[in-house]
């Protein structure tokens, strides 16, 4: 199990893509709001990767993307830069974690534009939010990584909005190389109504058995998955449409409700995207619930 030092920042190896990096997403359980922050560090090239996306029923996509945001001073988790405030505060370790930021996204209209132009109507952005543990952290096999299971409650403020948010997500921590270019990957991590959480994940590569994740049963406890698979249509700009997960035993139908995608570009000028969405997850046994789908797209594939 990961320590409780293993929250805070790492040493960084000589890689250049060497990156530590925390995820936090969440969702409302009726689907009507979700949303993710990630706060990457290339210590090795002097720059964070910051981005906070929420989308919401029948409202524009909204975008705070930061490639060029300072490291973090110290040992803190906290990022000033023009238009952008935001930190990351582990109040408990392996317990309970706060998320701030206020910031000015952008809204799009068309979530393709956010892989192309990013132009859009400014809006004010802040997040006032805590996500507290449903699990122990499940650390994952052979890799400085781990996940973890969470309710989500606070508020997200949008313009003069405030929207009070009870609801699911799961945070992530990783640090080591981290080449977003070198192979497509699925990643899931999703609640039911009834309270079971589920994550998953697989490189999508052929023959590939490093498929890690876990369940968390209503009322707690942690369950490895015995293995996890996807089938995904593509829309015609290579985005994901649907898919179907099994994962175990259990299967899935899952619909994305909001595009909410990422552009990647390497420091050697190679390209790719980061396909996030917010998505319904239907059982075969008819539950359902809401949570976030990423397909990692390389440039030489959908």
């Amino acid at each position: 199990m990961p320590e409780a030092a293993d929250e805070g920042r790492h040493t960084a190896a000589d890689n250049p893509l060497w990156n530590e990096s925390w995820y936090f997403d969440f969702a409302a359980p009726d689907g009507s709001l979700g949303g993710y922050v990630r706060l990457g560090l290339y210590p090795n090239l002097g720059v964070s990767w910051y981005w906070a996306y929420v989308v919401r029923a029948g409202a524009p996509l909204l975008i705070v993307r930061n490639h060029e945001a300072p490291l973090p001073a110290g040992d803190n988790l906290e990022l000033r830069d023009e238009g952008l405030w935001a930190q990351l505060v582990c109040e408990t370790p392996h317990e309970h974690w706060t998320v701030g930021l206020e910031a000015f996204a952008v809204a799009l209209d068309d979530h393709r534009d956010a892989l192309g132009h990013e132009r859009g109507e400014r809006v004010a952005l802040g997040f006032d939010l805590e996500w507290e543990a449903e699990a122990p952290p499940y650390d994952y096999p052979g890799a400085s990584r781990y996940e973890q299971a969470c309710t989500v409650h606070g508020d997200v403020l949008i313009g003069t909005d405030t929207f009070q948010l009870q609801g699911w997500g799961e945070r992530d921590h990783s640090w080591g190389g981290r080449d977003w270019w070198r192979f497509g990957w699925c990643w899931t991590s999703f609640h039911l109504s009834d309270g079971t959480a589920f994550h998953a994940m697989r490189p999508l590569v052929d023959g590939t058995s490093y498929q890690p994740g876990f369940v968390v049963p209503p009322g707690g406890g942690l369950l490895t998955i015995p293995g996890f698979d996807v089938d995904t249509v593509h829309d015609a700009d290579g985005l994901p449409e649907r898919a179907e997960m099994r994962i175990g035993a259990d299967t899935f139908t899952v619909t994305i409700a909001g595009h909410a995608p990422v552009p990647l570009s390497a420091p050697d000028g190679r390209t790719g995207r980061l396909a996030r969405a917010l998505c319904r997850y239907e059982a075969a046994d008819g539950r359902t619930g809401w949570g976030w789908t990423e397909w990692n797209q390389p440039a030489q594939s959908p």
